[in-house]
């Protein structure tokens, strides 16, 4: 770029040119430039670099007719994976696939098939950097704000600028100008060209900032170079070119333009400043001074901060475009750079570095991670060296219930990374004991570990770089495999997509396995025990083991894999072990938790020694005024014990529906306490004798704030033992239903009914008032006088069989002919259908209806979800819903989002899911389909979606109760991508 001087005396020329534009010029500019911008649909399927996973509009503009190039922003072409699609002014949409995008600046380039246009005629913007100036009258044509063909108009004020700078931890521009306008651009502008009155572009527009309505501008020379390179190694589309290389050099340095004024202050000496005048005879008005250096890069120990550029091989270098120009040119040789530090004049030899070779160009994928060499954009900005190994993606545990699926059974992934708490932008140092210095040592450790290790990891982050971060990783990839080494290939121009590949070194399943612990052997005999005499032995002889644990339900923030942890009775060791789920109601049971309970607990501990004791399950429904003991552990897995009263035994559970489909407890009751342990201590109620009559189990329910805003709340309330017993004692004893394997043994698991109704419990003095006769209230209250209650419809579950039988108001007066007066009553009623031979699956029930006595029969369901609670069910054939959806998948790009039903594909029913599977395998990869939704207010919808079976092969996750695992299958597949 010219000196700024130099800039100022053409801007007088322009403004002179300008004064003479009028309309019709512009108007028959914007007819030729317009039919050549283009509206870019781009999609991130991964996380990457500076960039994270999701759908985005941008802009850009055809500079090559016959090879077919688009130019746009580099943070449009994406640092990594994209998936991209240009629509025409004519509304005509192709794919385009990237070329190039540059390291440091700006800029990229896609490409498309210039035979795929067949119904519009445009030509090439020439690009012409020389004609920015000062006072230029400009306009920027593009997708501003989303709007497809938006036409700004401003003024060049400077080409000086300084790159903007978005973000701390994201891409920002350096070592180059920009130039400023004020035309207030938008999001969706990014790529627009801007053109003068003769349809020419003079600078790509980049950014920009709202408080002040300016627009960045990047500057074309250095597009213009690159440009040619390639026009020069490629012609014609999907031909190989024999090089596409663009040779970029970097000292991993960065400079700022200072003024004379500034460099004054930093020691420059006058001898120096007055040289530097004469050489620049348009007037320099300053010079390069080094802003920062990236560790260990070839500038690091020999230029610091501060120092200001005077020559590099005896040449005056005082702008940006002749610094780059010289690096550029400079690749792998040597350059003398001579600076003056505080006013002594020093002479220095640097390498001039490759800058693709510190550019990324590959990721690791495992368990919903993303992991690759530490870029130079990200390098700078933490003050890293380049090539550690960087955590782009954590992987993505939703505050929502739901689950990330393809085409799958529902099933929440689960993420090691980001359930360790290792956050995005981590640099991890070490693995299980062993230095991490690069990508390939992580993969060398993982393909050493057996699933289910739990091995420390030690990370950095760049807000706390002096303190490394320790914490434990389980091993965890056999539900969301894709352990996938991904490489972009920079030579096949024609696909321009990163090569979705699986290491076999690096696949880490159950094919693995590891010797059995002595833990492993105990739990082992035990279960052969149980299987043996159908009851639960004594666990006193076991002196080694250190015990399971029954967890509690899961909290808001919901761990989705158990984990059990207990302590001997010196609290000098903890283990902590994988827990499987015997029952998705129960969890597991209590064998043991800790043992510093209260003082009579303590004396059925073999103190200094890890010994087991089984702790009983107690029947005996508590009563207010009770004294209870609350043991568990805190969060940081320390024993604690504490005393509290019942204050109410009795409590039903109250949780309203939330924004979106979620777990919530109904027809539950719960005790209160008298006092607030708060949210984070969990635990069991035990009497003075140490048996367990309840869990401390936390709940969550969304609080709203107005109409827009709400927010989830926690609240920790007892769980009866009773409730869990039950079931609990069918487990124990063999009761038949289906199978499922817990630690090496199969167990049967029992059918559970349930009668698929909400209820709420009204006090018998407001039944009365809705007309219930004083016979019923007399005979509910004498079957339980603590509560005097009776129960009430609040809804019905959609799909269940008591939908269109029960009302919402109408009271449960009796079951089988007994006063029903809590939800024991109903649940105890549905236990005794499975006890029953030959029971169909009924209840006859009498209830209470607008004044009437009314007789029903009503059938029960399986256990429900939490869609149909909300009380809604499409009405053709129900479909496939849709729970989740992934940033950057085709569902985001096209917005097929959750909370629907997918009726049809392609005018095909889709009822159930494997209905919906059998559809979509004959679709081919990039087909557009036609699906229809229905949500879940009732409302239709018809969108069309493209598949991206590249990135997102279609793929089953379904649960195998014979190994108590989930299993990946693939359902269809690129040949390239192995899942």
């Amino acid at each position: 770029m010219e000196s700024p001087a130099k800039e100022d005396a053409g801007g007088e020329l322009a403004m002179e040119i300008e004064s003479s534009v009028t309309a019709e010029d512009w108007r028959r500019a914007l007819s030729r430039v317009v039919p050549s911008v283009v509206v870019l649909r781009t999609t991130a399927p991964r996380a990457f670099d500076t960039e994270v996973a999701g759908a985005s509009y941008a802009t850009g503009f055809v500079v090559d007719t016959s090879r077919g190039i688009i130019l746009t922003n580099r943070h449009v072409v994406k640092p990594g994976p994209v998936v991209a699609e240009a629509m025409f002014v004519n509304r005509e949409e192709i794919p385009v696939y990237p070329v190039y995008r540059d390291p440091v600046h700006d800029f990229g380039f896609f490409r498309y098939d210039p035979g795929a246009i067949k119904f519009l005629k445009y030509d090439e913007i020439p690009l012409a950097p020389e004609g920015a100036s000062v006072g230029l009258e400009i306009r920027v044509v593009g997708n501003d704000s989303g709007e497809k063909v938006s036409i700004l108009a401003g003024t060049l004020a400077r080409l000086d600028r300084e790159a903007p700078y978005y973000k701390k931890d994201g891409y920002n521009d350096f070592n180059t100008f920009y130039i400023q306008a004020a035309s207030g651009t938008k999001g969706g502008s990014s790529g627009s060209p801007v053109v003068d009155c003769q349809g020419r572009a003079v600078a790509l527009n980049a950014g920009s900032k709202s408080s002040s309505a300016s627009a960045f501008f990047l500057p074309l020379e250095r597009v213009v170079r690159a440009l040619n390179l390639i026009r020069d190694s490629w012609d014609g589309f999907g031909t190989k070119p024999e090089s596409v290389y663009i040779p970029r050099g970097t000292l991993q340095a960065t400079f700022h333009h200072k003024g004379f004024e500034e460099t004054r202050r930093l020691g420059l000496r006058n001898e120096t400043e007055q040289m530097v005048r004469v050489v620049s005879p348009a007037g320099e008005t300053g010079m390069l001074v080094v802003e920062s250096v990236v560790p260990e890069g070839p500038a690091h120990k020999h230029l610091e901060p501060g120092d200001v550029l005077v020559r590099i091989n005896e040449e005056v270098v005082t702008q940006f475009l002749r610094l780059e120009t010289l690096l550029d040119d400079s690749v792998g040789r040597e350059i003398d750079l001579q600076i003056e530090r505080g006013g002594v004049p020093l002479t220095v030899k640097l390498q001039v570095e490759d800058l693709h070779s510190i550019t990324p160009n590959h990721f690791l994928e495992v368990s919903g991670a993303v992991i690759h060499p530490l870029s130079y954009q990200q390098a700078r900005n933490f003050r890293f060296k380049c090539g550690l190994v960087y955590v782009a993606e954590a992987g993505f545990i939703p505050k929502q219930p739901g689950h990330f699926f393809n085409l799958s059974n529902t099933l929440q992934c689960r993420y090691m990374l980001s359930r360790a708490s290792v956050p995005r932008h981590a640099i991890i140092k070490k693995f299980a004991g062993e230095d991490i210095a690069n990508l390939d040592d992580l993969i060398a450790v993982l393909s050493k570990l057996a699933r289910g290790s739990r091995v420390p990891l030690e990370y950095v982050k760049y807000t706390d770089r002096h303190r490394n971060k320790s914490v434990l990783v389980t091993i965890d990839q056999h539900e969301c495999p894709m352990d996938l080494k991904c490489q972009y290939d920079s030579e096949n121009l024609a696909d321009g997509c990163f090569k979705m590949q699986t290491d076999d070194e690096i696949v880490v399943d159950g094919s693995h396995s590891s010797e059995d612990s002595l833990v492993e052997k105990k739990r082992r005999r035990v279960d052969e025990e149980i299987a043996a005499e159908g009851t639960l032995p004594s666990y006193g002889d076991l002196e080694d083991v250190k015990g399971d644990l029954l967890m509690h339900p899961s909290n808001g923030e919901g761990s989705d894999l158990a984990r059990t942890t207990s302590s001997n009775a010196s609290l000098a060791e903890q283990v902590i072990e994988p827990a499987l789920v015997m029952f998705e109601k129960l969890h597991r049971l209590f064998y043991e938790l800790c043992s510093e309970v209260h003082q009579k607990a303590k004396s059925m501990l073999s103190l200094g020694k890890a010994s087991f004791i089984y702790l009983t399950l107690h029947e005996p429904a508590l009563r207010r005024g009770d004294s209870v003991y609350l043991v568990g552990l805190s969060r940081s897995l320390q024993a604690t014990s504490r005393k509290s009263i019942i204050t109410n035994p009795c409590t039903a559970v109250n949780i309203g529906s939330a924004d979106c489909p979620r777990y919530r407890a109904i027809n539950m009751e719960v005790i209160e306490l008298d006092t607030d342990f708060g949210s984070s201590f969990s635990g069991i109620l035990t009497d003075e004798q140490g048996r367990v009559q309840a869990l401390w189990a936390s709940f969550s329910t969304q609080l709203k704030y107005g109409c827009s805003s709400s927010e989830d709340h926690q609240f920790v309330r007892g769980i009866p033992i009773y409730a869990i017993s039950q079931v609990l004692e069918k487990i124990i004893s063999g009761t038949q239903g289906p199978f499922r394997l817990i630690n090496g043994m199969k167990r049967p698991m029992p059918f559970v009914r349930l009668l698929e109704v909400e209820l709420y419990p009204t006090l018998l003095s407001k039944a009365r008032s809705y007309g219930l006769s004083d016979n019923w209230v007399q005979a509910l209250a004498k079957k339980d006088p603590v509560r005097r209650q009776v129960l009430r419809v609040k809804g019905c579950l959609a799909g269940s069989k008591a939908e269109n039988l029960l009302e919402q108001g109408d009271m449960i007066l009796a079951i089988n002919k007994e006063p029903i007066t809590c939800f024991l009553d109903i649940e105890k009623a549905c236990q005794e259908l499975d006890q029953s031979i030959g029971s169909d699956g009924v209840l006859n029930m009498t209830i209470f209806r607008q004044g009437k006595e009314i007789d029903l029969i009503v059938g029960t369901d399986d256990p429900h979800s939490a869609v149909r609670a909300l009380g809604f069910l499409p009405e053709e054939g129900h479909g496939v819903y849709v729970a989740r959806w992934c940033h950057g998948s085709p569902v985001h790009r096209y917005g097929l989002y959750a909370l629907q039903w997918i009726i049809e594909i392609n005018g095909q029913p889709t009822t159930d899911l494997e209905t919906f599977i059998q559809v979509v395998k004959g679709l081919e990869d990039g087909e557009f389909v036609r699906v229809r939704t229905v949500h879940l207010n009732g409302k239709p919808r018809v969108l069309t979606l493209k598949q991206d079976l590249h990135y997102w092969p279609t793929w089953e996750l379904s649960f195998q109760p014979e190994t108590a695992t989930w299993r990946r299958r693939t359902i269809k597949a690129l040949q390239s991508t192995t899942a």
